[in-house]
């Protein structure tokens, strides 16, 4: 595996912050505790297909009150056209009981406490961390885990390995941004099939031509 040098990571950065200078999550939400249940629902799922439902969704629930009172059964007629929505269901229900009892009903800022929510991963707990509290965290989802090394930004091969990788080398400046665009590169130009190499703007750069 050959790596990025410093000088190539700054460029790497320098252009996709020049294409788009603030990019956002693409999942719809309204407050903490919406960003935090639409990611718990996006496992294995697209974003698309969680905007779908939780559009509807968080006009009735958008607290972990009235995410409590609509209870499973309420929950589940919103959320059946997503992948595992059962279990889904089971943890977000979870997680705003134990907001409300643990937490008093706010979303914490910290990863330790996060993961103690149901449903709630490392990668869940980064997301929200650098969206909402805008901490230089890295949530390696597949797109990232599958492009870094492949483009030659981080080593690794499991969320965990890539994660330290990316935020030893990305340089300081780019970090609180850097997730967000290596994962729109990967979603839509460094696709798992048929990547879109003659219109990557960073392909001169890329360590997987060599």
């Amino acid at each position: 595996m050959t790596l990025l040098s410093e000088k190539e990571m700054i460029e790497v950065f320098t252009r996709w912050r020049s294409q788009n200078p603030n990019p956002a999550s693409e999942l719809d939400y309204v407050n903490a505790f919406t960003l935090l249940v639409a990611v718990v629902l996006s496992a294995q799922t697209t974003d698309k297909g969680v905007n779908k439902a939780t559009g509807p969704l968080f006009k009735v629930a958008d607290t972990p009150e009235k995410m409590l009172a609509l209870g499973e059964e309420g929950l589940i007629p919103y959320i059946k056209t997503i992948g595992l929505y059962k279990n889904k269901a089971k943890n977000v229900i979870g997680l705003s009981k134990k907001l409300i009892d643990d937490f008093n009903s706010t979303v914490p800022a910290t990863r330790e406490e996060l993961m103690t929510l149901p449903g709630v991963g490392r990668k869940t707990a980064n997301v929200v961390l650098n969206v909402i509290f805008h901490q230089p965290t890295m949530p390696v989802d597949t797109h990232l885990l599958r492009v870094s090394p492949k483009i030659g930004l981080a080593e690794g091969d499991t969320p965990e390995t890539v994660e330290k990788s990316l935020l030893q080398r990305i340089p300081p400046q780019f970090l609180p941004n850097a997730h967000h665009w290596i994962l729109l590169h990967g979603r839509y130009t460094c696709t798992a099939r048929n990547p879109k190499c003659d219109e990557c703007i960073i392909h001169d750069l890329c360590k997987h031509n060599l």
